[in-house]
């Protein structure tokens, strides 16, 4: 894996990708964060040695690099879910590259139904902590050079990134939650009674990502920070007809409102 790993990051390098800040994952309906991206490198995933590629309507598979809030970052436009039957070495790689092409922090976005009775479509969801229920990533021979073999997961979101987060969105005046983000395989939406069970083990919001990759950052120590934005409910008497399609419609309209406290974050890192 580490031979890999160093393979993509020195092709990177080469194309120009050096000494980033932070790298953004993007998820559904969320990619246009990164037109905000200037003085930008773009590469398709299909060109980056030994990356996965990007199968899902909404990921474009792009990675970018460029200037972003007075920093340098990389934003991955298009993530990688097990339900597109990639293992766990492919899941795990991308971040593994971010992380060894200097990246000092993760953020994340995705787009989640909501199962919080508190919650409305359009809200912004800080994460604070999340329920696996996918595959571990970490699964397989472990490679004591990359991380432990046992990672503590007791704070997988960074609470002073959290806490700065909360104090820019009260500066902007924009309204968000805080909760706990769980994650199945997919690629079915959910079930009245998923809903119902999801918010019975402690659940605010359910979706298909996110939780691999943070994994595999805090496995090599690499802080992160998501936000779901809730595009459908998952609580009894507003459950709605869910599709992809009014997914990634309802994230967009949130987007400008997650990219501006995004923005500030990382200008203050």
């Amino acid at each position: 894996m580490l031979e890999k790993i160093n393979e993509t990051t020195e092709f990177l390098k080469g194309k120009g990708i050096v000494d980033p800040d932070a790298g953004i994952i993007l998820g559904t309906g969320l990619g246009g964060l990164a037109v905000k991206i200037e003085n930008r490198i773009e590469i398709d995933y299909r060109d980056i040695p030994n990356f996965p590629v990007s199968t899902v309507e909404g990921h474009e598979g792009k990675l970018i690099y460029g200037d972003f809030g007075r920093k340098k970052i990389i934003a991955m436009k298009g993530r990688f879910h097990y339900y597109e039957g990639y293992g766990s070495d492919l899941m795990a790689l991308p971040v593994r590259v971010l992380k060894y092409l200097g990246i000092k922090c993760l953020f994340l976005s995705n787009a989640a139904g909501g199962v919080n009775p508190a919650f409305q479509v359009g809200d912004i969801m800080i994460i604070t902590d999340h329920i696996n229920l996918l595959p571990n990533p970490l699964i397989g021979i472990n490679d004591e050079r990359i991380g432990p073999r046992f990672p503590d997961m007791g704070e997988a979101y960074d609470k002073y990134l959290i806490k700065k987060a909360v104090l820019i969105a009260q500066d902007l005046k924009i309204k968000v939650q805080k909760g706990v983000y769980l994650a199945t395989s997919g690629p079915t939406f959910e079930t009245p009674a998923e809903y119902k069970y999801f918010r019975i083990i402690g659940a605010d919001a359910v979706g298909m990502s996110t939780v691999p990759e943070v994994i595999v950052a805090r496995h090599m120590n690499l802080p992160c920070f998501a936000v779901s934005i809730i595009t459908d409910l998952g609580v009894e008497g507003k459950i709605e007809y869910t599709t992809h399609e009014s997914v990634m419609h309802e994230a967009a309209k949130t987007e400008e409102r997650m990219t501006s406290i995004m923005t500030e974050m990382i200008a203050t890192l």
